[in-house]
This record gives C-alpha cells, structure tokens and sequence, in this order.
C-alpha cells in the first residue's frame, strides 16, 4: 500500500476527480484525495494526497496559488471562461496594455469576490452548478480572498496572458469576468496553468503517465 504526497500535472479535460479515479486503479488505493479542485480547462498542479498522507489534506486546505491564465476580451460566457455558450459584447480592439493594467489595480489585495454559478460552492445543500444547469439563478454571498499578484505578462487587443496568485478559494474565471466587466467590453478565462500550490511547482510534478509506467512493477518511486 501506498502513502505520500504526489504532485501530478493534471491535463486538460480531465476533472480532479478523474483524476484521482484513475490514480486509484493504478495505485490500487482507495484512500486519495487531493489539495484544490481544478476545472477540466485547467492543467498544472494538483496535489494528491495518498494512503495514511490523506490526514494531511486539511493542513494544505489554506495553500495559496499561482496561475497563468489566460483573458479573453470582447466576449462574456455563462461559465466565465472559454468552454461555456459565449455572448459577443463587443470589439476589444481599443484595449491597449496600459488600459488593461489600470484595469488590473483594483483587483489586487484582499477582495469580496462572488462565486460563479459554474461552481462547486453549496446553496441550500446543493451545488451552484446543480441550479445553473437548471437556468436557475440563486443569491450568493461574495467570499473574501486575497490576489498577491496580478500583472500582465503578454498580449495585445483582445487576447493577454496573466501571473495570478491568490488565496484559497479564488475563482480566476470570476477575476477575468469581472476584469472583462471593468474594462466594459466583458471577459473570459481561455486557459489556465497552476504553476505552485503551496510549496509544490509545476517542475515537481509528475504526468499522470509517468506514474502508471512507474507503477506496472508495484513501486511508484515518489511514494514509500
């Protein structure tokens, strides 16, 4: 049996929990869980936490995170990002970087910032997203969060790359919707890389393939 901390790159299209699914048939435990819930559209750092390593999981709960991400501008989406029905708002041809970045001062430090319907947040004993899919639209409690960093890293018009790191609990598809809103033209997250949660970066993890060739002897090398 299996027990340890394993940071796996998680790719895109796959949820955490497919992920720990899968890992759960590979490892042959059942006892995995994971520290932050990545979307499908997401890759990068997922932590998994296995066998006797699963007590840990409530002390990693408050880890910060970092992000690439990717904004785009011109377009708004039920979803918040780039995988939901899209509405065109209108040309964000006129965004230059420095209309962006003054955009991007008011989103820094400790914010109130209100959960997406497309989320796992709970309203009555039900998830968010349970309601949305039903075209149901519930009052929400915005959340306290905190955005370290938030600074542009590339891009022109209506395409920009981002550097985000924030709290727990921080949806960076809210953080480029509301950024879309500021900047009057609307906004959506097209791409998303965590590159650290907590202590554990992108260049400690491992491919979800990498581990199932490891363990075809019985011994994953990144677990006792």
């Amino acid at each position: 049996m299996y027990s340890g901390i394993l940071p796996v790159n998680k790719p895109e299209g796959w949820t955490s929990h497919d992920v720990v699914a899968k890992l759960r048939g590979v490892l042959k435990e059942r006892r995995i869980g994971h520290g932050g819930t990545l979307d499908p559209i997401a890759t990068g750092v997922l932590v998994l936490f296995v066998g006797a390593a699963t007590k840990l999981v409530s002390a990693h709960e408050s880890d910060d995170k970092a992000y690439i991400a990717g904004l785009r501008l011109g377009v708004t989406s039920n979803t918040y990002d780039i995988t939901g029905e899209l509405t065109v708002r209108e040309s964000a041809s006129a965004v230059t970087r420095e209309r962006l970045e003054s955009a991007l001062l008011g989103f820094r430090g400790e914010l109130e910032q209100l959960p997406p319907m497309y989320s796992a947040v709970k309203v009555k004993g039900k998830k968010l997203y349970e309601y949305a899919r039903k075209g149901q639209d519930v009052q929400r409690t915005p959340r306290p969060v905190t955005i370290s960093r938030l600074e542009v890293i590339d891009g022109s018009a209506a395409d920009w790359t981002l550097a985000v790191e924030c709290s727990k609990g921080t949806y960076v598809r809210s953080l480029c919707h509301e950024i879309g809103e500021t900047l009057g033209v609307g906004g959506v997250m097209s791409s998303l890389v965590r590159t650290r949660s907590g202590e554990f970066t992108l260049a400690q993890c491992h491919t979800i393939e990498e581990i199932i060739e490891s363990a075809k002897d019985g011994h994953c090398p990144w677990l006792l």
